[in-house]
């Protein structure tokens, strides 16, 4: 009944309650924006839109290889139809000339709009004259047949001439379908109508892919050594989440198992077991709930490094089984008397935790504030359940006589451990060495923000491939034009795309794509509208061009035709486009955002003599640039330069600094809060000494190993000083050589075992930032706990502290 009677105990399980409703109505994502910047620049805002609600997030590339040539292309035709006939697409291209036909009929029918050619003097006498020309030289050519329907309407060669600028591009060859440059691949494109955010709904689209491609090779057996290969933004962020989920479960249960068959061998007490759980499950539980209220959803990331905390929340409860056995006493007295003797050095460690992840918390990336948060939430709370509700929960006895023989054992080579300590000293300056060296001839940090990713690289070299046998545009380098609203845009745009040509014409970019090329202003529709003649003017120019060629008047009356239906059309809007394959490119490249619109203008490198890409001279584009806006004159509209290889890394180079700096700030924390604890320069250093040595040799076993450290790592030494201040303020408060504290011996090895098993599982991630961390605390932990043997010593003579010295 003692057990109802307390407050502490209904406190625990109202808040338990409340956080496992919390949980149940949480939402969680795996989307890896969670780790770019909250508080992006422009630049970086741009990144973070095209990630995370553009249309690059919705675009799907699929190859069909295997079998022979006329089997692909069967397959991929079928393919298509079969996605066609689903809701889940908007658009699926796979160069078909049936599923171009709308294409071709936008291009034909508003051919005289979208021609750049159409200005001043182009149906002038002789304008007309020089075309028509042309057009007739061209009917003598080889694609004379294929002119010939075409030329009563198109006399001016409009169309051809749209077709050879969407043509500049590398686009994908192919017959009937398209195919990649060795014709082993036949390739088709699609773009979801779910948002690239909407996970659940991009697993379902890829779900309907799959799908369909098993029904086209049930259907036709002869399709069945054809392999479907998928990629792009929607398998990157589904597979990212069946990943980190799947990786989550599987080490939260080995690290689960690792832990319960320690404390089963140490207690053989299922129920002492089950107790020592319960300060673990209520960490985790109020870790996530806390994450949930405080930023409106939990990353995956962050729920996955709930694992670790079965390494270090059951540390308390090791302690409290462990060493209250130690004061030889039993129930509430038991209790107490180990709340007096060891509580005050554990809340300690519990503090030092705190003051080195509060400092993430306020990191301006949310995936690095939810970690920081999930932390000090987690270790407080799973230290408070041990010291408030553990005491009132049922126990039983324990039998740990099997244990005092270890810790007997223990606390004589402890003796022995410390006549290492030159050794030990020798390693840790021979790792600051090796961190000097690397530092000089190379690089101790990953750099790239793809090392925080958990996509292979096998699948972003798939992308790549695809992209490539697309002919896409290199999304590296972007001229990104802004303005308060659409038309503005165009019209900026315009005039950008005029200045862009000229590096075209000095070869300092091979080509660039530009939505007004499928979408012009209505400036420029209205300026081309009025070149065009009405009907009886046009007749007479028509009479006087055509006299000296082989054509008569009569044979282009469609021409008269169709230029004066031009006149009288509507404008070209977006919704002109809906149904075309253009329509997806127009889409990728033109953005409406909160504070206006954008407009991307992806830039081609130049290639060398050998057909490689050349770097683009960014300085040369912003020179361009800026002339441009000189001569603009228009304030309300911005134009920047981006190369996105660039902009990831400056961007990872702030995320990097501003953890270290937190770090820091958190060491530093850290050193005050042991600083004015200990009260004594000589005891800070004796504490802090074993676990900076431990640091330093763990960077330089991973640097050793060829491992090149991430933020994640960062976060995994935040970790190691946690764990390894417990263990120093253990040998700084207490003589551990002393045989009388056997068991205080056997509690911390035993929580060094629990931390080895509860990080350690993490090492075998796929996930490359759990991987991170357990690759750094597992090794860090055993590493603080031999060095705070060796080179930390109480004083002959200072007695253990009691709560009111703490």
């Amino acid at each position: 009944m003692g057990f109802w009677r307390s407050r502490a105990v209904w406190i625990w399980l109202l808040t338990l309650v409340v956080g496992v409703l919390v949980i149940a109505r949480s939402t969680f994502t795996t989307d890896m924006s969670a780790f770019l910047p909250q508080s992006p620049s422009k630049q970086q805002q741009l990144l973070v839109d095209q990630i995370t609600v553009g249309s690059v997030s919705r675009m799907l590339l699929m190859g069909l290889e295997g079998g022979t040539q006329e089997q692909r292309e069967a397959a991929s035709q079928a393919l298509a139809r079969q996605m066609r006939a689903s809701d889940r697409f908007s658009i699926v291209a796979n160069g078909a000339a049936e599923a171009f036909e709308k294409d071709r009929v936008f291009l034909f029918e508003n051919r005289y709009l979208l021609s750049p050619a159409v200005k001043d003097g182009h149906f002038s006498v002789e304008g007309l004259r020089q075309s028509i020309a042309q057009s007739v030289d061209m009917l003598g050519s080889p694609a004379g047949m294929l002119l010939k329907e075409l030329f009563p309407r198109d006399p001016t060669g409009e169309l051809l001439a749209l077709v050879d600028e969407l043509n500049s591009a590398d686009r994908p060859g192919g017959g009937g379908v398209w195919t990649s440059r060795d014709g082993q691949r036949a390739i088709l494109m699609a773009q979801t109508r779910a948002a690239g955010s909407d996970t659940d709904a991009q697993e379902q689209a890829l779900g309907t892919v799959r799908q369909a491609f098993a029904d086209v090779q049930a259907q036709d057996a002869s399709l069945q050594p054809v392999k479907l290969l998928l990629s792009g933004a929607p398998v990157f962020s589904v597979d990212a989440r069946n990943t980190i989920r799947s990786e989550a479960t599987r080490l939260s249960v080995a690290g689960f198992l690792a832990v319960l068959t320690l404390l089963l061998l140490v207690y053989r007490s299922p129920w002492t077991v089950g107790m020592s759980l319960v300060p673990v499950f209520t960490a985790v539980v109020m870790g996530i709930a806390s994450v949930s209220l405080v930023f409106g959803v939990v990353h995956g990331i962050t729920v996955g490094f709930g694992t670790t905390l079965i390494g270090e929340a059951v540390d308390y409860s090791i302690y409290y089984f462990v060493q209250s056995g130690r004061v030889g006493s039993s129930g509430a007295a038991g209790s107490a008397a180990w709340a007096k003797r060891f509580w005050p050095t554990i809340r300690l460690g519990v503090l030092t935790s705190v003051f080195g992840f509060a400092a993430l918390v306020f990191a301006g990336f949310p995936g690095l504030a939810q970690l920081g948060l999930y932390s000090i939430t987690g270790l407080c709370t799973a230290a408070l359940v041990t010291r408030y509700v553990l005491p009132h929960l049922p126990a039983r006895s324990v039998n740990l006589a099997p244990a005092r023989r270890l810790g007997l054992w223990l606390t004589r080579r402890v003796t022995d451990l410390r006549r290492l300590r030159p050794l030990a000293l020798l390693v840790a300056l021979a790792a600051v060495g090796v961190l000097v060296w690397v530092s000089l001839h190379g690089t101790i940090w990953n750099r790239a923000l793809s090392g925080l990713s958990p996509v292979s690289q096998e699948a972003q070299d798939l992308d790549e491939s695809l992209r490539r046998d697309l002919g896409q545009p290199d999304l590296r380098y972007l001229v990104v034009v802004s303005a308060p609203d659409r038309e503005t845009l165009l019209q900026r745009t315009e005039q950008v795309s005029g200045s862009l040509q000229q590096l075209v014409d000095k070869q300092s970019i091979s080509g660039f794509e530009t939505p007004t090329r499928y979408l012009p202003s209505a400036a420029t529709q209205n300026a081309r509208r009025a070149t065009m003649p009405e009907p009886a003017e046009l007749q007479a120019r028509l009479q006087q061009a055509l006299a000296p060629l082989p054509v008569r008047p009569e044979t282009l009356q469609p021409f008269v035709q169709d230029l004066e239906r031009a006149r009288q059309q509507p404008m070209i809007t977006p919704d002109s486009l809906k149904g075309t394959a253009l329509a997806l490119t127009l889409e990728a490249m033109l953005v409406q955002r909160e504070n206006g619109w954008s407009a991307l203008l992806p830039l081609r490198a130049p290639v060398d003599a050998q057909g490689k890409s050349q770097e683009i001279d960014g300085a040369a584009v912003q020179r361009v640039l800026d002339a441009d806006a000189a001569s603009a004159g228009a304030p309300a509209t911005e134009v920047m330069f981006i190369d996105i290889t660039t902009e990831t890394r400056d961007l990872y180079a702030r995320y990097f600094n501003e953890a270290l700096m937190l770090s820091l700030a958190g060491l530093l924390a850290i050193v005050v809060l042991l600083g004015w604890s200990l009260k004594s320069g000589q005891r800070l250093l004796r504490v802090l000494t074993p676990i900076l040595l431990a640091e330093v040799v763990v960077v330089a076993g991973l640097v050793l190993l060829g491992e090149r450290l991430t933020l994640l790592h960062l976060i995994g030494l935040l970790l190691v000083v946690a764990v390894g201040s417990n263990y120093t303020l253990f040998f700084d408060r207490y003589d551990l050589e002393d045989e009388g504290e056997s068991i205080t011996m056997v509690s911390l090895l035993v929580a060094n075992l629990a931390a080895v098993f509860g990080f350690g599982v993490l090492a075998f991630s796929q996930v490359p930032v759990l991987r991170a961390i357990g690759a750094t605390v597992g090794p860090g932990a055993v590493i603080a706990l031999l060095f705070a043997t060796i080179l930390t010593r109480k004083p002959a003579g200072r007695a253990a502290v009691s709560e009111g010295q703490a």
